[in-house]
């Protein structure tokens, strides 16, 4: 049986990523770039407590649209603030609209 090396319980009860989950303060804006077009940046994750690559790919995929993680931040294509923040908040993070 394997044991976390943060919270020294076995695995399959380790809650350390929920609360990673809790304490991120996690911001949702939109922008206008280049010939009008708008973005969806969700700002304040930390790398080292989630995994940020799989969340942006299950953002895409929930919202239908293009995207990346750069600088910190992901960036959705299109205006998606209210489907990211129900998104983020389903799977146990704190989200804000700004």
């Amino acid at each position: 049986m394997s044991v976390c090396d943060t919270c020294g319980l076995p695995k399959e009860i380790c809650v350390c990523e929920e609360i990673a989950r809790e304490q991120q303060e996690i911001t949702i804006t939109t922008t206008t770039r280049r010939y009008g077009k708008t973005v969806t940046i969700v700002k304040g994750l930390n790398p080292d407590d989630i995994d940020v690559k799989s969340l942006t790919v299950d953002l895409k995929s929930a919202c239908a649209c293009g995207g990346s993680y750069k600088d910190g931040n992901i960036e959705l294509q299109g205006e998606h603030t209210e489907k990211v923040q129900d998104e983020l908040e389903e799977m146990g993070f704190h989200a804000e609209i700004r």
